[in-house]
């Protein structure tokens, strides 16, 4: 498994995917250029898969990432926590070796990305 999700990651990502009222999708997992440092993570929903995309099915969730996400995200969780404040996702990465303040942009020790002001 590339990446892994909580139960309660689950549990959210399916809620809002039925909030989505459209058939067919699934959870596209990435990661991009940019963000104060360097790399910033992306969940969102797709229709479409490419031939080089790895698929993978958690608790009836399909989840898809490209391929060079996928040697970036290699043993990453993702978890959904609730406080106070409402709730958020959280992603632990452990081939990030640095990250900003806002927690949803990083790099690693083979890619630094394009940092970009916060």
């Amino acid at each position: 498994m590339i990446v892994n999700f909580t139960d309660a990651a689950i549990g959210q990502i399916k809620e809002m995917m039925a909030a989505e009222e459209e058939t067919g999708l699934f959870l596209r997992v990435g990661v991009k250029g940019g963000g104060c440092s360097g790399l910033s993570y992306g969940m969102g929903f797709d229709k479409e898969t490419q031939s080089t995309d790895h698929e993978e099915e958690i608790n009836g969730l399909k989840i898809v990432v490209d391929a060079e996400s996928a040697k970036i995200l290699n043993g990453t969780t993702v978890d959904f926590k609730q406080n106070m404040m409402g709730g958020g996702f959280t992603i632990n990465n452990p081939n990030a070796i640095a990250s900003c303040g806002c927690g949803s942009s990083f790099r690693t020790a083979v890619n630094a990305g394009t940092p970009e002001e916060c």
